[in-house]
């Protein structure tokens, strides 16, 4: 008997079959075939093996064999239909666990975490303290975090009167607070009221950045709104935390500062003075010295920068940050240039300078310098006497270990950008469209 298999008019990619005699299981076997059809999100289509020709309205292949065709090809779009349920529903699941609230990549999933169903996965942490017990009214109530923050400061014994000032006004608007204790000493903190509310980490004479890079994962830090990693120098006497904040979300800064009172005992950039009559400056002009800034200045110091005694981030902005930071070159010299590039997106608009909020840098060494006690000073010098012979000063040693790294930063900077052939400088352009309009003022 003649027949043939086309395409449906009414149901793209749904198959027909149109012939003479056909079993009421082949009639069957097709409707299931253009009903599941119906469901798919892509359009399908069924060929028949080679031998199947149709001329002139006889074929070449025997009528027993459709059944067979008609089963494999019934099987093949339930195989398919199955697929893309179950594709579905996990990507439901995705979206009920993702923290962010929204679907949450899963691309690959570790061997070492196979044996786990995936909704019993905590991929990140936190900082806060976590009572021993609770009550049973209590326990049932879900710990919800929001608006946190968090300050981080490295400390000595000797500023504890001043980060004393400061921690005090972070804890009034509920920050979390994490000490990184460079000299040793925790004991002696002790006896101040808001010090078993803080969370102490001790590390003998190590810098800001090497705290951070290793306690402040992004995954560790990711519930709060903003990072605050400040120098315990600073004073703050004319900064609010509260009103910093709300500053920050309304003019959009990724990466932002609290401006330095003109008074400061050291400014090292004129961008970070602050500015009397502005709530907040993104950019300084600057005709005498080498460094010229006007409108046309792009980049770092006049515009898009921020030092490093007292950076604010952003949870998105430390995310890039914390990669940037170098795991063994711990004074994070150089880096303050290239922060623009984590302000995500233009960072002439996403990094500013806070001028109603500003602070005191007092310029007091102490990480390895007079901040110390005289004896371990002392002790310090005398050992290196004993292995170079002569008495050092550890202040020089310091600065000169720090522009050694920051050499180091520059060179693995410039080679970074050799080797990865498909990164693009985001400012590369800009900085090219604005030396051909400042040629054009110049030669009209």
């Amino acid at each position: 008997m003649g027949f043939v298999v086309k395409e449906s008019p009414l149901i793209p990619g749904a198959v027909q079959c149109f012939g003479q005699r056909f079993s009421n299981m082949e009639r069957a076997l097709a409707a299931i075939g253009n009903t599941l059809s119906m469901f798919l999100p892509f359009k399908f289509q069924v060929i028949l093996p080679s031998p199947v020709v149709i001329l002139h309205g006889k074929s070449s292949f025997k009528m027993k064999q459709l059944p067979f065709m008609a089963v494999v090809c019934t099987v093949m779009l339930f195989i398919v239909y199955r697929t893309t349920k179950y594709q579905y529903h996990q990507e439901e699941i995705d979206k009920k666990w993702s923290f962010w609230g929204e679907a949450k990549a899963y691309p690959m999933i570790s061997e070492k975490l196979k044996g786990l169903p995936r909704g019993i996965i905590h991929t990140n942490s936190d900082l806060e303290l976590r009572p021993l017990w609770l009550r049973s009214n209590s326990r049932t109530k879900a710990s919800v975090y929001s608006n946190r923050n968090l300050l981080a400061i490295p400390v000595g014994i000797k500023q504890k009167h001043n980060v004393d000032a400061m921690v005090k006004k972070f804890l009034a608007v509920n920050f979390t607070i994490i000490l990184f204790h460079y000299d040793g000493n925790v004991d002696g903190w002790w006896d101040l009221n808001w010090s078993s509310k803080a969370i102490h980490i001790v590390a003998q004479n190590q810098t800001k950045w090497w705290f951070a890079k290793r306690f402040l994962h992004p995954d560790i830090v990711s519930i709060y709104d903003y990072i605050f990693l400040w120098d315990e120098d600073l004073g703050v006497e004319h900064f609010s935390p509260s009103r910093y904040v709300k500053i920050i979300k309304e003019e959009g800064l990724e990466i932002s500062q609290p401006a330095l009172d003109p008074n400061s005992t050291e400014i090292h950039h004129r961008i970070t003075i602050r500015a009397r009559s502005k709530k907040v400056h993104r950019r300084v002009y600057e005709r005498r010295g080498s460094t010229r800034c006007s409108d046309a200045s792009e980049g770092p110091p006049c515009t898009g920068f921020v030092e490093g005694m007292a950076p604010v981030f952003s949870r998105s902005a430390w995310y890039c940050t914390w990669h940037l930071i170098q795991n063994d070159l711990v004074h994070g010299w150089g880096m303050d240039m290239k922060l623009g590039y984590c302000a995500q997106g233009d960072r002439t608009k996403n990094v500013g300078v806070v001028d109603s909020e500003y602070v005191v840098h007092k310029g007091i060494q102490t990480l390895g310098g007079s901040g110390h006690s005289t004896t371990k000073v002392s002790k310090l010098k005398k050992t290196t006497t004993k292995q170079g012979g002569a008495a050092l000063d550890v202040r020089t040693e310091i600065r000169r270990q720090s522009t050694w790294e920051l050499e180091i930063f520059k060179e693995r900077w410039n080679k970074a950008i050799a080797e990865d052939k498909y990164w693009v400088d985001p400012f590369k352009s800009d900085q090219r469209r604005f030396r051909r309009w400042r040629g054009s003022q110049r030669f009209p």
